[in-house]
């Protein structure tokens, strides 16, 4: 597919965002930029976030990962969906009633500033390498395919990737983002449901053929109980999947922001709970789609791209949909799913750092009314300006699989947040509030040399996604430590005791 072909699929897409934006951001007020106006239907969040769940990540990696780790990933999935009943009603409840616009506002209320402060940094250290990884993939995508055959430089192309986002971001925010995910979720995944059908159909195989070929069954196994010494085991992966859930959804800003946006709270755990059902059979497609990818390159001799001499499995779907023989309407339709599901993310992140740095930083809601909205503003462009040099660093030294990066990320900076948000809910303990950031970093060291070294430590046991949640216990521990019993004190109006 020609180079200019895949430009201006790209810029009618954006033409088409950009007038959503601007029917959605017409007002310009903070209120919507935040909050949505507290007005979004239940079912478009729903079927937006399963945009923002999955993302270009899971568009181009999740369907890469399969020749290494098989169908595997859906036992995580399946811990997702406990992790989302957890989120519909543990968490969902307490952000409604505490009416919150940042969820970190919740460490505030219950413990105090330095853990408001401690909680939004590691949110956003994660959002900010996260968001950055997935945009990484699709500037890689249009680097390699588009980009680099103009002899544009790679940092240039990131730039333009990042100011697209902004452009249909900055005045609407997350009352835009709402409507654009959907249309987005719609791209991406019609993008991969023809993408199957189209190779089915030059390997000259139906869907019961594809199901039965004993090609595709050597990469479909899902469930591995064999070795619980496994990074794969099936109750560590399930259980990483629910940890990963709670922590990525439940205490991420940028998800959580959606939900809020919801006219109250049972139509938010709606949304959620049906999020969690619907991710199931949709990941199991896209893992389907990488089987697929592997069989039809084996038969038609099809290599892995290299890039700097390191075999890029991330970029197998990219070299088959434009160079694979298929056709240009698979070209087309896969250039569409990629933009849809990687800006899906990235612009709800973008959006989310913002709210996150103005609220739990800057104590935006004191400021002063007229110059909130100059605030807002440079923030936004402050936290582009970010993404963009960390997207340019990760061309450098980026060299995994980048879903295996994702998930890698989130265990070592939700760990903290997971420790702290179980320690609030469970607990009535008190604190000794400033030594939070202390007992954070602590659990992120320790569970650092866990990951490294229980191979040879444990007998060859090695960690997988259960990381997280012992990252988050260890945060439970040192904040257990550091807390006391919160003695009732008697009240001397009534000769009461009250908490």
């Amino acid at each position: 597919m020609k180079p200019e072909y895949i430009l201006s699929l790209i810029g009618i897409y954006f033409l088409v965002l950009l007038t959503i934006a601007y029917f959605t951001g017409k007002k310009d007020s903070n209120n919507a930029f935040f909050s949505g106006n507290k007005k979004s239907p239940w079912y478009v969040v729903a079927f937006g976030m399963i945009g923002a769940s999955l993302s270009g990540v899971t568009f181009i990696s999740v369907p890469g990962w399969v020749k290494e780790s098989n169908f595997s990933y859906m036992q995580t999935v399946f811990g997702y969906l406990i992790g989302y009943i957890v989120i519909a009603f543990v968490l969902l409840p307490i952000y409604y009633k505490l009416q919150v616009t940042s969820i970190y506002e919740y460490l505030e209320n219950r413990f105090g500033k330095t853990s408001h402060k401690t909680g939004a940094v590691f949110f956003f250290i994660s959002r900010v390498l996260g968001a950055s990884f997935r945009l990484y993939l699709v500037a890689s995508v249009l680097q390699q395919f588009v980009f680099e055959q103009w002899n544009v430089p790679f940092p240039v192309t990131v730039i333009l990737s990042i100011a697209l986002i902004w452009v249909y971001t900055f005045r609407g925010g997350i009352k835009t983002i709402v409507w654009t995910d959907t249309l987005q979720t719609f791209f991406m995944l019609s993008a991969v449901i023809a993408t199957i059908f189209i190779i089915s159909d030059h390997m000259n195989w139906s869907l019961v053929d594809l199901f039965q070929s004993e090609e595709l069954k050597k990469y479909t196994n899902i469930f591995f109980i064999e070795d619980i010494k496994s990074k794969n085991h099936a109750i560590k992966s399930i259980l990483g999947g629910m940890f990963i859930a709670i922590a990525m959804t439940g205490l991420d800003q940028d998800m959580m922001q959606k939900n809020l946006t919801c006219r109250n709270i049972k139509e938010a755990q709606w949304n959620v709970l049906s999020l969690g059902v619907v991710l199931i059979p949709v990941n199991f497609i896209f893992l389907f789609l990488g089987a697929m990818l592997f069989t039809y390159a084996n038969q038609m001799g099809i290599e892995i791209p290299v890039v700097d001499g390191t075999p890029k499995t991330d970029l197998l779907f990219p070299e088959i949909a434009l160079n694979g023989g298929l056709g240009l309407f698979v070209g087309v339709v896969f250039i569409l799913g990629l933009i849809a599901a990687a800006y899906s993310s990235a612009d709800s992140a973008l959006t989310s750092l913002t709210t996150s740095f103005c609220f739990d930083f800057l104590n935006f809601d004191k400021e002063k009314t007229e110059n909130q909205k100059s605030t807002r503003k440079k923030v936004h462009i402050g936290v582009s300006i970010l993404l963009i040099l960390v997207i340019i660093v990760f061309r450098y030294i980026l060299e995994d699989n980048i879903i295996s990066n994702v998930l890698k990320v989130a265990a070592y900076t939700y760990g903290p947040l997971l420790g702290m948000f179980a320690f609030g809910i469970i607990t009535k303990r008190k604190i000794k509030d400033q030594f939070v950031w202390i007992v954070a970093i602590i659990s992120v060291t320790i569970t650092m040399l866990l990951h490294n070294h229980t191979k040879d430590i444990l007998n060859g046991y090695v960690f997988g996604l259960e990381i997280l949640g012992i990252n988050g216990f260890i945060t439970f521990v040192g904040l257990w430590i550091i807390s006391n019993k919160e003695e009732k004190k008697k009240s001397k109006l009534k000769g009461e005791f009250i908490e």
